[in-house]
């Protein structure tokens, strides 16, 4: 992947900055929004694993993000999707060639291998790889150095990290597929809220989100916060498939606001959800707080207005989509790229 000059400069003050930011993270209050390391730092690490969760606390980030998936001795493992060809070494491994199929997985079909057909113990056997290659070319420099973590291990990463750094990283689990899971005898609530419990995990170290509602309100009363995440199109699944037609555009008015803080604290648009539109002052007046997805730094994934160089995957002015959410008024930022969008709100 050829980088731009932006590029270079963008990389560079990630690797420079580390020590300076870390640092600054220590001894200083955390001031203006929440900046949560979507995955890790997953512009810089491949994503779910401990190196990237370390990365995005060492740089600044106050929250990390693991979804949350099960093995066949349902046990809450941390992958992007259930299937693990693009996020492991899988494909490669010849023992397990036999395992991949063909399932519908919310309405689509999937093909691939999953992790409800994998024991803890087989999961454990494999390597985390880059997701997405063509973009983040550098990143496949740590393929195969990874396993696949736990729930269980990335609380206790999270709470080593909290007393290396002199300040609490909370972690922002999302359940992932929800209704799928449980059709398949897989529930993911219990085993998240008995996690939560176990771990004693307070409001201030554990924010639970999914795009399910159906999920949320099965984990109230665990006296953590919880997150309604919000898609662009069409409605959430749990909904749709019990014949609710309820989509994500009626959820985010005034009326779907006002149900949405019956059960819950945040929600979590897409950040073109945010821009343009009243969804900020109209989840506030309903007393939600709001963090947009996905910030990033590729051009790809910038306004046009922001894109620098001549490439997709040339980094753009990330600084100044960061600058444009902060006076907005956003409470958190969800992103791939923690270290700038802390060094963003430090102005």
């Amino acid at each position: 992947m050829r980088l731009g000059r932006r590029s270079l400069l963008l990389a560079a003050a990630a690797g420079t900055a580390t020590a300076a930011t870390a640092a600054t993270a220590a001894a200083e209050p955390r001031r203006g929004p929440v900046v949560i390391g979507h995955r890790g730092a997953a512009g810089w690490r491949p994503e779910h694993t401990a190196a990237s969760y370390t990365y995005a606390v060492q740089t600044g980030a106050d929250w990390i993000e693991p979804d949350l998936v099960p093995t066949k001795d349902h046990v809450l493992v941390v992958r992007h999707e259930n299937e693990i060809s693009q996020t492991t070494d899988v494909a490669h491994r010849p023992e397990f060639a036999g395992r991949r199929t063909t399932k519908t997985v919310d309405g689509r079909s999937v093909t691939g291998w999953f992790t409800e057909d994998f024991t803890l113990a087989e999961l454990k056997t494999l390597r985390a790889v880059e997701r997405l290659p063509q973009v983040r070319n550098r990143n496949t420099v740590f393929d195969g150095r990874e396993e696949v973590m736990t729930f269980q291990e990335v609380v206790a990463l999270a709470r080593k990290l909290s007393k290396a750094h002199g300040r609490t990283i909370a972690v922002f689990p999302e359940t992932k597929h929800p209704t799928y899971f449980r059709s398949i005898g897989l529930p993911l609530e219990p085993k998240l809220a008995a996690a939560i419990r176990r771990a004693r995990l307070g409001p201030r170290e554990c924010v639970v989100q999914s795009f399910e509602p159906t999920s949320l309100q099965r984990m109230t009363g665990l006296g953590v916060p919880l997150w309604q995440a919000l898609g662009t199109t069409g409605g959430p699944y749990d909904l749709a498939s019990s014949g609710d037609p309820t989509t994500y555009r009626d959820m985010m008015t005034p009326a779907g606001l006002a149900r949405i803080a019956r059960y819950a604290d945040w929600i979590g648009p897409d950040k073109s959800s945010v821009a343009g539109t009243s969804l900020l002052a109209d989840a506030h007046a309903a007393r939600l707080r709001v963090g947009p997805y996905t910030f990033r730094a590729e051009n790809q994934f910038l306004p046009a207005d922001l894109r620098r160089g001549t490439g997709p995957n040339d980094f753009g002015d990330a600084f100044a989509e960061y600058a444009l959410y902060y006076r907005m008024g956003v409470d958190a930022v969800v992103t791939d790229f923690p270290d700038l969008a802390v060094m963003a709100r430090r102005g």
